[in-house]
Parts: C-alpha cells; sequence; structure tokens
C-alpha cells in the first residue's frame, strides 16, 4: 500500500483530492482532529484515530486538539469538569497508539481565550450568517431545536482553530463536513488559508442506530474486556446484511487497519472450521453468502477488539 492509498483508505470524502496530493510533497505536513471533550472516549472517536496513525505513518505530524472550550459551548459540563474529562481523553488517545514524537495535545483553553483569537472569531461573525451557523452546528449539537447562542459560536471557533493551529489538513467524521465547508469558504476571506478536509464514515451504533454516548450503544476504549465481549455479543448483526451492522463496521474500521496478518475466525469443523481473511471485502462476501455465521463473527471481533484495546485498559486502569 502506498502513501495515498493508505492516507485515503476507510475514508468517506476528501475536499479536495488534488490537494490532498500536493500536501503528500510536502515535508511535514500537519493534520488535525478536534475532540470535543464531553465524555469517554470510545469507538466513533476511535475511527478517527486510527486515521491519524495512517497519516503519522504517511509522513503528517498530527496536532490533536482537546477541546474544553468547545465542550463548555456546547453544554457538556463546567470549565473545571471538561478539563477534567481533556486530560482522561489525551490518555486515551496516546494508549491508541499515536506517535508521541509526531504528537501535539493542545487545550482549546491555552490559545481560544487570547484577544487576537476572538477577534478573527468576530470577524468571522460579521461574514456568516445565523441560518448558515445553525445549519453547521445540525449534526454536532445537543440542542438543536433550540440552540443557545453559544452554540452558534461554536463552529466559527472549529473554523479559526485551524487557521491558529496551522493546519494543513482537518480530519473528522463525515457530521463534521459542513463545518469545515464553512472554514474552506470563510478563512480566505479573513486572509487565512483554506484547509484540506478528509471525512470519515459514522459507524453504527451497537443497537444498529446511530451511535450516542446517551444511547449506551458504544464501547469505550478503555472498557473492560468482559464488557466489551458482552456488548459485541448482544449487538445488532442480522445474517446477511451489511447496512448499519455495526459488527462488520468495527472489523472493517478497526480490526482489520490495525492487524497486518488480518483476521481469523476459529469454528469447529462441523461449521466450517477456521477461516482467515486478508482483507474485509472476503470477510463481507463470506457474511452475505451466508458462509459465516453472525455469532462466530461476533465472537471472532470480540477478541480481537479485547486486544487492540488491551493497552488502553492497562494505561487507565
Amino acid at each position: 500500500m502506498d502513501r495515498l492509498e493508505l492516507v485515503i483508505r476507510n475514508t468517506e470524502e476528501i475536499v479536495t483530492l488534488d490537494e490532498l496530493k500536493g500536501l503528500l510533497e510536502k515535508p511535514r505536513p500537519r493534520a488535525y482532529v478536534g475532540y470535543e471533550t464531553s465524555g469517554k472516549v470510545h469507538l466513533g472517536h476511535m475511527l478517527t484515530a486510527n486515521k491519524l496513525l495512517d497519516l503519522q505513518k504517511s509522513g503528517f505530524d498530527v496536532v490533536v486538539l482537546l477541546a474544553n472550550l468547545h465542550a463548555f459551548l456546547n453544554e457538556k459540563g463546567t470549565l473545571e469538569e471538561v478539563r477534567k474529562t481533556a486530560d482522561y481523553n489525551r490518555d486515551c488517545f496516546m494508549a491508541l497508539g499515536l506517535d508521541p514524537e509526531r504528537t501535539e495535545f493542545v487545550y482549546g483553553t491555552d490559545y481560544q481565550l487570547k484577544p487576537e483569537y476572538m477577534l478573527k472569531i468576530l470577524q468571522m461573525a460579521r461574514n456568516t450568517t445565523l441560518n448558515r451557523a445553525r445549519r453547521s452546528m445540525d449534526e454536532v449539537s445537543r440542542s438543536a431545536e433550540n440552540p443557545m447562542v453559544s452554540q452558534m459560536i461554536y463552529p466559527l471557533m472549529q473554523a479559526v482553530d485551524i487557521a491558529d493551529l496551522h493546519i494543513d489538513l482537518a480530519v473528522g467524521g463525515i457530521d463534521q463536513r459542513k463545518i469545515h465547508m464553512l472554514a474552506r469558504e470563510e478563512l480566505p476571506r479573513l486572509g487565512l488559508s483554506a484547509p484540506v478536509c478528509m471525512h470519515t464514515p459514522l459507524i453504527p451504533g451497537l443497537n444498529g442506530e446511530k451511535m450516542s454516548s446517551s444511547k449506551g450503544n458504544n464501547i469505550a476504549v478503555d472498557e473492560p474486556a468482559e464488557e466489551i465481549e458482552k456488548k459485541i455479543k448482544n449487538a445488532f448483526c442480522p445474517a446477511k446484511v451489511v447496512e448499519n451492522n455495526p459488527i462488520l463496521a468495527i472489523c472493517k474500521y478497526h480490526v482489520f487497519p490495525r492487524v497486518e496478518a488480518g483476521m481469523a475466525v476459529k469454528r469447529p469443523a462441523k461449521f466450517g472450521g477456521d477461516v482467515h481473511y486478508e482483507n474485509y471485502e472476503k470477510l463481507e462476501a463470506d457474511f452475505v453468502s451466508g458462509a459465516m455465521h453472525p455469532m462466530d463473527l461476533k465472537k471472532a471481533c470480540a477478541e480481537y477488539m479485547i486486544e487492540i484495546l488491551r493497552p488502553v485498559r492497562e494505561k487507565m486502569g
């Protein structure tokens, strides 16, 4: 797999591919993800963390914004509470394997309260309609029906973050697309560079619905092994169905990117015996055809995820 293939694997959209290819010509381009520090780090966050690992292997320096001030504005706790969560988040992301030599962690409150930062926010506010700001927040806001003014400031800050942190490539889930497009359009109006944007898919929750911490349909990266096994065993995984199947998504986006040898599924001889998959596509094909039973897949998925997340449990335990 060459550098470009590694960078773009498991992404849903890149704006634009030609600009991304240009970044690969730079000696040490800078990529970033901003994580709102509002709770446990789970498999949804881990998807973008996996992408940061790919980027580091491809020569990128990585900035992780621990967005504690964003979390405060989005009503996720007091400043003291979200700072404590940010410290926990930092330890989890390091345990997930980020290279300490090429990873810079930044707390939002380290720079977002400075006068020059706030002036850019106000300048952008003059150029952005309320409807545009609200649309940008629709996918990430807790109270989209009746948002607070603070939540309308949120996307403007996220755009200015990209400029102030000197970011070449902004990475996020596809739910961040509207905010990233706001940054691409509005930063040049302030005389600042527009970022290249990379969006990863959103994996379904364990019940097949949208993943949400409030619904408890996800797996925290520091969860006990027995809980991981229990949750995967009880997860939604209808036979031969790919759409909204969280077990297949976990295999595709978490197991195969981290296990170079591929994925082995152990089965009794009467059920076909053990089988090894070099890539996800072969696994999916067997599942769709019925050659792979959901319970066999769940058991293998749980075993791999327990091992993949072991360093996090050990660090956070």
